[in-house]
């Protein structure tokens, strides 16, 4: 067999939206990193050209054909010739892509000088770059420094990449996530995020993200991560310090990562404040912190004590100072105990998790699509110029601009799979209909955060509303993974190669999971086959390359299996 077995819906959808016109250059820019992550460099190379061809004078279509065209090794010259006129024509992802593509050609200095400046002027102007695109330049740097011979740069910059660790020849490159044992998993590199006069977010110090608000009469903060020490950390780079002067704490919801350092904030004078629901969640979610080590590192699994001060069970004004806030109880598409805050003199509204992707944890039964969509609508309905999120990946994202695109999609998307349950058909069939509603060609910002939320709102609406026993005879049967094992193991003539055989025949055609599937049993049955285990880590590292933009939950899974470790970007 040639060719992949299994559908990439994401980049399948990618490629239709960044045709339509008036596309989203962040929906651009992430189907050319999903297509270099996947390897699929003569894949790119073809869409590009189509693309720059139906779009004369753009210059990021052009660019990034070259950028494939190079990394194909075919004609260099002309592919170096589209990147110099793509760089002629605009600044930014031009040199961007030409910076990378010079970096991993064969060694060359001229090459290699032109690559370093490209690269380090991205790096002058980081804050015009998705940070999810910095690792990839600071490891195109290492590259080329190498070739010219300049040892110490070439290892601080593969220092600041955090690739360090990473298996050669990956392409975990295009993401800021990382994880580590000791650290557990973050979204970003530890930062302050200042996006108004008198707001700090402290981003990638947690697994989630903590908010603080200066008014006259003290700081308001918005959350309180998972651990107190990390609190403590996010604290100290404030500027000013807040430690010390916290006169409120907000918690959005009563999930572990939102609650844990709450210790580090709530001083004597502090006025704790959650929604009226938080008590229940908060009995609820006792222990039920996910059993992965990547999730918290070495944080470790002691349920926080919070008792709120304040429960709010309505629109709740709060002045604090020379600040006017409004407290908003929600149901959320993550959990039904959701609040968020609106300060309306500057149109900023801290959402919390309600838009989580998710629609709660996935290995834990909560959530709702209505909840979601009931979210969205009171969001819209308060017109928000900034939407401020419990993660990193949700801010730059979710953003107010794609709220209206998102509704209208999810809220169509939401009616077909309730008309295909009801016809009956099976999750995986519905996922491979890969709903791309017309609606978002009049929203182009919202096209990757519905992509992005897709599977989830599909996978937790069906299981919602069906039962255990599904139509295509899935669990009518349960059986043990040792049973499967065994099976399979038939197949295979009770022999090590046959697995091995088929999962390399799988990760070549980019059929990573299914690789995976056909891996473990083999590993259940040959429990000491070197082979298998090698090919199982490959299989695992190319699952974290897919979703190293898209899925942090099962980017952190993957890499906890692997055991990787994946540094932040400096």
């Amino acid at each position: 067999m040639t060719g992949s077995i299994t559908r990439h819906r994401d980049i399948e959808s990618l490629k239709t939206a960044a045709r339509w016109p008036g596309a989203d250059r962040n929906t651009t820019v992430i189907l050319a990193t999903r297509l270099a992550a996947a390897r699929a460099d003569a894949e790119g190379y073809r869409y590009f050209c189509e693309l720059a061809d139906a779009q004369p004078g753009e210059a990021l279509p052009l660019a990034l054909a070259g950028f494939f065209q190079a990394r194909l090794g075919e004609d260099v010259d002309a592919a170096l010739a589209k990147l110099d006129q793509a760089a002629a024509t605009d600044l930014g992802p031009p040199q961007y892509f030409r910076g990378l593509a010079l970096a991993g050609l064969p060694p060359d200095r001229r090459r290699a000088e032109q690559a370093i400046a490209d690269l380090e002027f991205v790096l002058a102007v980081r804050d015009q770059f998705p940070a999810m695109l910095l690792r990839a330049a600071y490891r195109g740097l290492a590259a080329a420094h190498a070739v010219l011979g300049h040892d110490d740069q070439a290892a601080e910059a593969m220092r600041k990449s955090g690739l360090g660790a990473a298996p050669a020849g990956t392409q975990l490159m295009f993401g800021g996530f990382w994880a580590t044992a000791a650290d557990g998993f973050r979204f970003t590199s530890p930062r302050i995020l200042r996006p108004e006069p008198g707001i700090q977010v402290a981003q990638g110090y947690d697994f989630s993200d903590l908010a603080f608000i200066t008014t006259s009469d003290g700081v308001v903060a918005i959350d309180a991560g998972t651990t107190q020490d990390r609190v403590k950390a996010a604290l100290a780079d404030l500027a000013p310090p807040a430690d010390g002067a916290i006169s409120h704490l907000i918690l959005t919801h009563a999930h572990w990562d939102h609650i844990g350092g709450a210790g580090a904030l709530a001083g004597p004078g502090t006025r704790v404040i959650a929604q009226a629901g938080f008590p229940a969640g908060l009995d609820r979610r006792q222990g039920d912190r996910p059993r992965f080590r990547y999730f918290t590192g070495a944080a470790g699994n002691v349920p926080p004590v919070v008792v709120p001060d304040q429960l709010i069970s309505q629109p709740t004004p709060l002045t604090v100072g020379d600040t006017e806030l409004v407290l908003y109880p929600a149901p959320g598409g993550e959990t039904p105990d959701a609040l968020m805050v609106h300060l309306p003199a500057s149109g900023v509204l801290f959402t919390g998790d309600v838009l989580m992707p998710y629609l709660g944890q996935p290995f834990a039964a909560e959530g709702s699509p209505e909840g979601l969509l009931a979210a969205l609508a009171f969001i819209g309905s308060l017109r928000p110029r900034l939407l401020i999120h419990g993660h990193t990946t949700l801010t730059e994202q979710f953003t107010a601009e794609a709220i209206t695109g998102l509704q209208a999609a999810l809220t169509q998307l939401h009616g077909e799979v309730l008309d295909s349950i009801r016809g009956g058909r099976t999750l995986p069939d519905i996922l491979e209909e890969a709903s791309l509603p017309a609606a978002l060609r009049d929203h182009p910002t919202a096209v990757v955060p519905y992509l992005v939320i897709r599977d989830h709102f599909t996978e937790r609406l069906h299981h919602q509303r069906t039962g255990y026993w599904q139509p295509d005879l899935r669990g009518l049967e349960p059986a043990t993974g040792a049973e499967h094992a065994a099976a399979l193991d038939l197949l295979a003539a009770g022999r090590e190669e046959p697995f091995a055989a088929a999962a390399a025949t799988l990760i070549s055609q980019g059929d990573y999971a299914l690789a995976l599937q056909i891996i473990q049993p083999g590993l259940l049955r040959h429990p000491a086959s070197s082979t298998l285990a090698g090919l199982r880590a490959t299989a695992l590292h190319r699952l974290m390359e897919q979703y190293q933009q898209t899925d942090p939950f099962k980017f952190l899974i993957y890499a906890e299996l692997a055991g990787a470790e994946i540094g932040p970007v400096q």
